[in-house]
């Protein structure tokens, strides 16, 4: 059965039929008869009966459709994929299945995608499928979360020993070590206290971050300590990490200068470890002074001097030299130009004190660190810039030129201790990451010693995650913060038919986010039950309360 539009034309008019006809066979032979004229029909009728013909087969199907409602759905792309991810490299499996073990998995996902405090996190669930992807059992408030990090604190040396065991076949022979500090908001935290501000941030008391990574630059733990702590104080406790929570022997620390000094390098020893470090320009003159190594040692290629059982590693490096020299001169016509412009006030002014200029330049010069080789002199009422040719000189002698320290036998060369200690790069990559953009490690707003703690954790296991995205998407022409706001647009469709309980529909993705997809071997689910769990925020809680109760 078929429709049959036919045109016909009568001297200067058209006459047109629509016809309802149907094919049969008689005799062998094909026929077509009219079973009604619908030409009087309107056009709406016309489409339907040619819609109803068509799709004859799929009526119940296309009837039970029209009693869908669909509405958007939470957010679903991006907690997927990082949970996913987070299972890939046994973060799940480590952190648990039961109530707690689920929070702080959650915590990881919501510090990946989107970061910020816990209540930021909970507000977080209440948008994305957080329920449906990790499964939770119950609804929390940010005061869940908060009492999940101390949790997190309670369990780090298990969490920390069970994903190093898991992750790793064979125990690593090195390890990188460094530390950083982050600044607070507020002074209440039992951490904080007054020490080296690396953030540039004054009038804020810190936090020291020390950061543990195994020879590929994947963290394997992370421990903070009050803010007036030194870097070497914070050493030992890695030796004893390492030794016993992760059962390694014949290790080898790599640390930056200032790290390992003598008293550690004699902890060390007494684990028969080895170590890989910096020595500071300080040392570097002393050891020329007292001739353990002359300053022409220091060439393009690597130079080897052994004393008193150490090996020091030469080396000059002629971009870095020209940088320090760029430096100096940028300095030099800062404070020119600074100068210049007192010495225009003092002309206009007359009278302005010349000593109150002399101070602020001289202020102005020890703010840059270009003290010990420019100075001010006044002469009448003008300032005039002095350069201390001799002092200049000193401060150039060793621009370009660095030294290393190892007790590595000589079976280990010098171009792999020197390689070895540039990894050091990797961990420093992980602080970048880690306290900017990506993780937003600070400023820190929690308060008690345990929750710091926990939150360092949080943020370390969310480190590993996007550093596996980085390789997994490592040849998408965008950046993993990028690609993570892209995924999070892909949201799913609620479904409600009739009485039964709605669920989700996973629609297809853009191109885009089907590359990112692709790339991380993750193939979506189509359908998946909506979770009954109402994640809400201790704000939002009484009036969630009074409308379930009514």
């Amino acid at each position: 059965m078929h429709v049959v539009e036919n045109k016909s034309k009568q001297g200067k008019k058209i006459f047109s039929s629509t016809l309802l006809r149907e094919s049969y066979r008689e005799k062998g032979k094909v026929k077509k008869r009219t079973i009604a004229n619908i030409t009087h029909c309107s056009e709406e009728e016309i489409e339907a009966i040619k819609f109803a013909l068509k799709n004859k087969k799929r009526i119940k199907e296309i009837e039970q459709a029209g009693r869908l409602k669909y509405r958007q759905g939470k957010s679903f792309g991006a907690v997927y994929v990082v949970h996913e991810t987070a299972k890939r490299i046994g973060i799940t499996e480590v952190l648990g299945k039961d109530r707690q073990g689920k929070l702080a998995l959650w915590q990881v996902i919501a510090r990946v995608i989107d970061q910020g405090s816990c209540l930021s996190a909970t507000r977080l669930a209440s948008k994305m499928a957080a329920a449906e992807v990790v499964g939770f059992q119950s609804r929390f408030t940010e005061d869940s979360l908060y009492e999940n990090l101390k949790w997190v604190a309670e369990n780090q040396q298990e969490i920390e020993k069970k994903l190093f065991q898991k992750r790793r076949k064979s125990k690593p022979e090195l390890f990188l070590y460094d530390v950083t500090s982050s600044y607070l908001e507020g002074a209440k935290n039992e951490l904080a206290a007054w020490g080296y501000n690396r953030d540039g941030k004054k009038g804020k008391k810190q936090i020291v971050a020390g950061l543990l990574c195994d020879d590929k630059g994947i963290p394997v733990s992370i421990e903070i300590f009050p803010g007036s702590t030194t870097d070497t104080k914070t050493f030992s406790n890695q030796i004893k990490k390492t030794a016993t929570d992760f059962g390694c022997q014949k290790v080898t620390f790599v640390g930056d200068r200032g790290m390992i000094k003598n008293k550690q390098i004699e902890e060390l020893r007494e684990n028969e470890f080895h170590y890989i470090t910096g020595i500071s320009k300080a040392q570097i003159q002393k050891l020329i002074r007292t001739g353990v190594f002359q300053l022409g040692l220091f060439e393009v290629n690597l130079c080897e001097v052994k004393y008193e059982g150490e090996r020091y590693i030469l080396r000059y490096n002629p971009v870095r030299a020209e940088e320090m020299k760029a430096v100096r001169l940028e300095k030099q016509k800062t404070i020119k130009k600074y100068i210049k412009g007192k010495n225009e006030y003092l002309k206009e002014h007359p009278r302005a004190k010349i000593e109150v200029a002399l101070e602020k330049a001289n202020s102005k010069i020890k703010q840059l660190k270009a003290n010990k080789w420019l100075f001010v002199e006044k002469k009448g009422r003008k300032l005039i810039l002095q350069i201390d040719r001799e002092k200049l000189n000193k401060a150039e002698e060793l621009d370009g030129c660095y030294c290393l320290k190892t007790d590595l036998p000589a079976l280990v060369s010098k171009n792999t201790v020197h390689n070895r200690y540039k990894d050091l790069a990797l961990v420093e990559q992980a602080f970048r990451a880690s306290k900017t953009i990506n993780l937003e490690m600070r400023p820190w707003y929690v308060i008690t010693e345990q929750s710091s703690r926990g939150r360092a954790l949080i943020i370390m296991l969310a480190y590993m995650i996007i550093q596996e995205l980085q390789k997994i998407w490592g040849n998408i022409n965008a950046t993993v913060r990028e690609s993570i706001d892209s995924l999070a647009t892909l949201c799913t469709i609620e479904i409600h038919a009739n009485q039964k309980a709605p669920c989700y529909q996973i629609p297809a993705p853009n191109k885009f986010n089907e590359k990112l997809l692709h790339e991380a071997e993750i193939i979506l689910p189509s359908f998946f039950p909506k979770s009954n769990i109402k994640i809400v925020t201790r704000k939002q809680l009484p009036d969630y309360r009074k409308s379930h109760s009514a």
